[in-house]
């Protein structure tokens, strides 16, 4: 398996949830994220396609966990110490990991950074 290096610079950056992105957390602890379809390619597609205008999108285990540690004070490297508290073993490798976990919210456009 190919080693990823993620710079320290990039673990330094603090996350936080886009405002327009809707969220809650059930009973068993998970995430499940709200997602408005908008734009006009969005509303060719709903009518079309019946595309729906929300998404619901369900984080696991790891990512329900995290979700709500980005509060817009905590970088990726002191997210990544409460990850390894939490799962230990289970999280490895953690910051390649949450790097990729981060990656992904960042194209989707479901978070900023500070």
């Amino acid at each position: 398996m190919k080693k990823e290096k993620i710079s320290k610079n990039y673990l330094e950056k603090i996350p936080f949830p886009d405002e327009n992105i809707k969220w809650e957390t059930a009973e068993d602890g998970k995430v499940t994220l709200f997602v408005e379809n908008k734009g006009l390619f969005n509303n060719i597609a709903q009518r079309l396609f019946k595309k729906p205008k929300i998404s619901y999108i369900h984080l696991d285990e790891n990512g329900s966990f995290v979700w709500p540690l980005m509060d817009g004070e905590r970088n990726i490297i002191e997210i990544g110490k409460l990850v390894d508290e939490r799962f230990g073993e289970e999280a490895q490798p953690l910051y390649p990991r949450l790097a990729k976990f981060f990656q992904i919210l960042d194209s989707y456009g479901f978070i900023e950074w500070k």
